[in-house]
Formats: structure tokens, C-alpha cells, sequence
């Protein structure tokens, strides 16, 4: 059986996350609660993935939940973020991605990411280096 919620490295329309979002959107939704240990939407003082997708497409991670809610595909849910907020260029998708995909490999969060393989257990786990890693991991797949 697949977890029911989609590896950050999957993309809708180039952005990796986007899908893992509306996934979690509704599955939340649906079941009424996520899978421990996860979180949804903006948690003050922290910079979450769902934080950073609203910022990057100019949306309010609150709007994005009730479009969401309302029904469509991922690409007609994408497309309704571009007309709301912004639309980022090819060259700002791919810096996003970049930094996304590497998040806590060599950088200010590595020490949470550590922190964060010991309480899953996977601290004897090397090749786990960034938080999609972990992520897929976790969920059982490949990092």
C-alpha cells in the first residue's frame, strides 16, 4: 500500500511540495487528522514547506486550503494560485527547487535535521541528508 501522501519531489506544473500540500490538505480533510507527527499550514516563528510554497505563489496558506476543498486537479488548484498571487518565472521555480530539494544539507537547519533522524530512529542513517530524505524515508521510500 502507498502512503497517502505524495513525496516532496513529485512536481505539479515544475514546483516540487505543492502536491505533498494539497495532499495533506485534504487528507486532513478527509480523515479529519493527519498521520502523527505531521503538521498543516503556517506555525508562527517557523519556516514550514507550506510557508514557503504560499510564499513563493503569493497565497495565503488558508485560501489555498478551502480552493483546495472546493474540488479540481492539482494543475486547475496550481493555476488558481498563479491568477490569486503570482506566477514564478522558470528561473525562480528552479532556484525553489533547488534549495527545497537540499534543505538541511550543509545549512543553518542541518542540526534539526539530525535532531529529527534520532527521533524517528534513523539516526545511524548517513544517506539521509535532507529533509526530503527523511520524508521519503519515513514514508517508505528511497531517499
Amino acid at each position: 500500500m502507498s502512503f497517502p501522501i505524495r513525496s516532496p519531489r513529485d512536481p505539479v506544473g515544475g514546483i516540487c511540495v505543492f502536491g505533498r500540500i494539497l495532499d495533506k490538505i485534504r487528507l486532513n480533510a478527509k480523515e479529519g487528522k493527519l498521520p502523527p507527527g505531521y503538521h498543516l499550514g503556517i506555525i508562527p516563528g517557523s519556516r514550514t514547506f507550506d510557508d514557503r510554497i504560499c510564499k513563493l505563489l503569493g497565497v495565503d496558506f488558508e485560501a489555498l486550503s478551502a480552493r483546495t476543498l472546493q474540488g479540481g486537479t492539482d494543475e486547475e488548484i496550481l493555476e488558481w494560485c498563479f491568477q490569486k498571487g503570482c506566477k514564478p518565472d522558470p528561473e525562480h521555480i528552479e532556484i525553489f527547487n533547488g534549495f527545497m530539494h537540499k534543505r538541511g544539507w550543509r545549512d543553518a537547519v542541518s542540526a534539526g535535521l539530525k535532531q529529527q533522524r534520532q527521533d524517528a530512529g534513523l539516526g545511524h542513517r548517513e544517506d539521509i541528508v535532507t529533509f526530503f530524505d527523511l520524508m521519503d524515508v519515513e514514508e517508505g521510500r528511497a531517499p
